[in-house]
């Protein structure tokens, strides 16, 4: 679902995201990010059936990154296939406003 999401965006003629960037405040390990547009210090985050029970967790890495200045969207496959162009919108808004 990561890559139909960053195909979404690409395909819609945002730039390419980075997949999987490792995130750190100096030596400290903050997350790991789906996808990352490095310039514009924005992460989007694709939330499958695996983050169930997992709030708390998922809760506290966002805190740490937005801490640190990483700005965060977060998706699911029904905002992927119900509302693409809403996904995309959002996106496109956030990469504007850096």
């Amino acid at each position: 679902m990561e890559t139909r999401l960053r195909m979404l965006l690409v395909l819609n003629g945002l730039p390419r995201p980075e997949a999987q960037v490792s995130i750190y405040d100096g030596d400290l390990f903050l997350g790991r990010i789906d996808l990352y547009y490095r310039d514009a210090r924005l992460g989007i985050e694709y939330d499958g059936a695996h983050h169930d029970g997992k709030l708390a967790e998922d809760d506290r890495r966002q805190n740490l990154l937005q801490n640190a200045g990483v700005r965060l969207l977060r998706f699911t496959a029904s905002d992927i296939y119900n509302n693409p162009d809403v996904v995309v919108r959002q996106v496109r808004a956030a990469l504007r406003t850096r």
